[in-house]
């Protein structure tokens, strides 16, 4: 596991290398990733946390673990992640981590229909006992990737329509689901 900063050194470690590893040896998600990491780094200067979010999760009484699965070349995540570590900041109760979902994570044990699908959130308690998961993106988003996939949407069209969508978005369903499941099961 990492901690945050490990990780953005992880991401900017791949965009900086001389010589790029598998599979950012591919020009497409060498470009990706680096979209990606402009993505991450707006979220997190932007900080678009809501009132609400931020009453409920700097309300958390109890120390929880949040574990986030993850890869720097996910669209997906780009725009989760930071949302994540932004909401896990309020509250010193939260002790934030990320797995890589290609490297020896726990993602076998929280499939979606079936498919490794990040990101992807688990919250446990202090005995590391899971009070949920979340993921691997927000119901109106999942929506827009379900239509396109239906239609058999190429790539382009994906990855336009769902940046489309997460930047309409700004951050609130994200909130606002993860905010739900902690109120039912933490607070």
């Amino acid at each position: 596991m990492m901690t945050f900063q490990e990780y953005m050194d992880y991401f900017d470690g791949i965009l900086s290398a001389a010589q790029a590893e598998p599979p950012y040896d591919n020009a497409d998600y060498f470009q990706y990733t680096k979209m990606n990491r402009s993505r991450s780094n707006r979220w997190l200067k932007q900080a678009p946390l809501s009132d609400e979010t931020k009453k409920i999760v700097s309300g958390i009484q109890q120390k929880l673990q949040w574990i986030v699965i993850t890869e720097p070349w996910c669209g997906d995540a780009a725009h989760i992640v930071p949302i994540l570590y932004l909401m896990s900041r309020l509250n010193d109760h939260i002790d934030f981590k990320l797995q890589l979902r290609d490297a020896g994570s726990e993602i076998e044990q929280y499939l979606t229909n079936g498919t490794r699908s990040i990101p992807m959130l688990i919250v446990r308690n202090e005995e590391g006992k899971d009070l949920f998961h979340w993921g691997p993106r927000p119901e109106a988003t999942r929506k827009v990737y379900e239509a396109l996939k239906e239609k058999k949407a190429g790539f382009e069209e994906m990855k336009t329509l769902l940046q489309q969508a997460y930047n309409t978005d700004k951050g609130a369903g994200t909130q606002q689901e993860v905010a739900n499941l902690l109120k039912q099961h933490c607070c």
